[in-house]
């Protein structure tokens, strides 16, 4: 489904500036994968995610999109494969528009404009439906304008909508990295529903180990612009803090010193 081969990217390349940023990054994600990604400042995990999405080109190596090469795509031909939301809650929803309608501008992202009417009945159900796995309440505010949302319920409607098409490839940048940790939660749980329903292929980028080894079924550890975890499987399933701190130590040959990722 996902494959990036050999990637590299240098900032400012030839400057006192110059920065490494993926130094030959190579990750293969099966269809359905849901991968968490850890690692410290600077190891390159939005950069990786930038990458995929288009917001730069790469300077070598390939990114491949169930079957389609999108190395050399700008981000908007990219935009109709891939769902994504940053950790900014006020990023990805339009907040002088209701719940509704900005549920089905989601709905019809990548479709021709048609003169029709407004949202149709049929279609207010179908997002009452969908708002009630978040758990928040919203199903009965279709017509609360979104600025009058907490940051917890935009982030959680802000997934909704990324997902609501079913993209080829789901983008998660700490996406829970702003919210208070009962709302974190919440938004987590509702991350699980929705990858697990659509069986949508998964990158989440995480500062919290212990999110990490509890959702998905694969988890990678990055540092200085390279994959040196990759673990999967019964693995994962019986993986603790300690050990992934143990197997941080060896891959790297030096202790992991973040406190913030392991604390939680």
């Amino acid at each position: 489904m996902l494959k990036i081969d050999h990637i590299v990217k240098v900032f400012n390349a030839g400057t006192v500036n110059e920065k490494t940023a993926l130094n030959g990054l190579t990750l293969h994600l099966d269809e359905g994968d849901f991968c968490t990604v850890i690692g410290g400042n600077g190891a390159g995990k939005s950069t990786m995610l930038n990458a995929v999405a288009g917001v730069f080109q790469v300077d070598q190596g390939s990114i491949v999109i169930d079957g389609i090469d999108v190395t050399k795509l700008p981000e908007h031909k990219r935009a109709k494969y891939i769902g994504r939301v940053f950790q900014d809650p006020m990023t990805g929803t339009a907040a002088t528009m209701q719940i509704e309608e900005n549920l089905a501008l989601a709905k019809r992202r990548g479709k021709k404009r048609s003169l029709r009417s407004g949202i149709t009945k049929a279609e207010r159900e179908e997002y009452k439906e969908l708002l009630k796995i978040l758990d928040l309440g919203l199903e009965d505010r279709l017509t609360s304008k979104v600025g009058l949302l907490s940051g917890g319920q935009r982030q959680a409607l802000t997934l909704l909508m990324a997902s609501l098409v079913k993209p080829k490839l789901l983008l998660l940048d700490e996406h829970t990295a702003a919210l208070d940790p009962k709302t974190a939660a919440k938004v987590l749980e509702a991350t699980e529903k929705i990858v697990n329903r659509d069986h949508l292929t998964t990158l989440m980028i995480t500062h919290n180990m212990k999110d990490a080894i509890a959702h998905g079924n694969r988890l990678i550890m990055m540092k200085d612009g390279q994959v040196i975890l990759n673990i999967s499987g019964e693995e994962k399933k019986k993986l603790t803090v300690e050990d992934l701190l143990e197997k941080f130590n060896t891959a790297s040959g030096e202790e992991f010193s973040n406190d913030r990722m392991i604390l939680g």
